[in-house]
C-alpha cells in the first residue's frame, strides 16, 4: 500500500507565511529605499525591473510582478504547487511594498552606504524566503527549465543571465553604477548563503582505516559524536572493510583528525561541507 503524503501542519504553514512575509518586505525596502534611488540594481528580474522603471513612467513594483509571473506559470509543473504559491505570494508582497514606499525619501544618497545596507537587507530578505520554501526571482525558475533542456548547471545559467543584466545596466545607469551593482549582488549572495545555511557549518567526514572499530569508539567517547559504519570493499586490494561516517561541527574538525591520526597515521580521511543537518542523532553526547 502506497504511503499517503503528509501535508504541512498549521504551525509549519504559519511559520512559512510569517518568514516569507518578512523576507519579501525586506527586499522591497532594500530596493525602494536604498538601491533604486541611487541607480544601483540587483541581479535577475529585479535588475531588469529597475531599468525598465527608470526608462518608463510605470513603477518598479508593477514590473516586478508582471515580469516574474510568466516565469512562475511556465515552471509551475516543475517547481510544485506549494513552492509556486509561496513564490507568487512573496513576489506580490514585494511588489506592493515597493509601491507603498515609492514616495518615501531614500535612507542615504551615499552609494557605498546604499550598496552595503541594500545588499545586507536584500540578501537577508531573499535568504529568508528561500529558506522557508519560496523565491523572489523568476530567473531561478527558468534556469531550472533551461538546465534540464541544455544540461547546463543552474548556477552557470543564472550567472550568464546576470552578467548580461549588469552589462545592460552599464549602458543605462553608467559603468560606475554597474560596478556598484555587482558589489551589491555579491554582498547579497553571501548573506543569502548565511541565512539559508546558517553560521555553524557542519562537516561530513568519511574515514577508511583497518582500525575502524577503535576509531569509531574513540570518536564517540572523546568527541561525543555518533558514527555509522558502512560496509566497503577496496577497489585495488579487493579486501572487505568498513568505512566510518560521521558529522561534526567546524570547530570539532581538528580534534577529530587528531583522534583518528593518533590511532592510525595512515587512515584515509575525506571531509565535505554539509549545508544542513536534520533528524537522526546529530546532538552532541557526553564526552568521557
Amino acid at each position: 500500500m502506497a504511503k499517503v503524503h503528509k501535508g504541512l501542519s498549521f504551525t509549519e504553514i504559519l511559520k512559512r507565511f510569517v518568514f516569507i512575509t518578512i523576507g519579501s518586505i525586506m527586499m522591497g525596502v532594500a530596493l525602494e529605499l536604498f538601491l533604486v534611488p541611487n541607480s544601483v540594481i540587483d541581479g535577475g528580474i529585479a535588475g531588469i525591473s529597475i531599468m525598465l522603471a527608470a526608462k518608463t513612467p510605470l513603477p518598479i513594483g508593477l514590473y516586478l510582478f508582471i515580469v516574474n509571473v510568466p516565469f512562475l506559470v511556465l515552471g509551475y509543473k516543475q517547481i510544485g504547487k506549494t513552492f509556486a504559491i509561496s513564490t507568487l505570494y512573496g513576489i506580490a508582497l514585494m511588489s506592493v511594498t515597493t509601491a507603498l514606499l515609492h514616495h518615501v525619501e531614500a535612507f542615504t544618497d551615499e552609494k557605498l552606504l546604499a550598496v552595503l545596507f541594500g545588499g545586507l537587507i536584500l540578501g537577508a530578505g531573499v535568504g529568508l524566503v528561500i529558506r522557508y520554501g519560496g523565491s523572489l526571482d523568476g530567473v531561478e525558475i527558468v534556469s531550472i527549465l533551461i538546465s534540464k533542456k541544455m544540461r547546463m548547471p543552474v548556477g552557470q545559467i543564472i550567472m550568464i543571465f546576470n552578467v548580461v543584466v549588469f552589462i545592460v545596466a552599464g549602458f543605462v545607469f553608467g559603468w560606475d553604477s554597474a560596478m556598484y551593482s555587482i558589489f551589491t549582488y555579491y554582498i547579497a549572495i553571501k548573506v543569502i548563503d548565511i541565512v539559508v545555511e546558517g553560521l555553524e557549518e557542519s562537516k561530513s567526514v568519511t574515514i577508511i582505516s583497518s582500525e575502524h572499530d577503535e576509531i569509531s569508539s574513540a570518536i564517540m567517547d572523546r568527541l561525543g559524536r555518533s558514527t555509522t559504519l558502512i560496509q566497503a570493499r577496496g577497489g585495488y586490494s579487493k579486501e572487505e572493510t568498513q568505512m566510518i561516517y560521521c558529522v561534526v561541527t567546524r570547530l570539532e574538525l581538528a580534534k577529530l583528525k587528531s583522534i583518528v591520526q593518533s590511532i592510525d597515521e595512515k587512515a584515509f580521511i575525506a571531509i565535505e561541507h554539509v549545508s544542513d543537518v536534520m533528524g537522526g542523532s546529530f546532538s552532541k553526547g557526553s564526552i568521557h
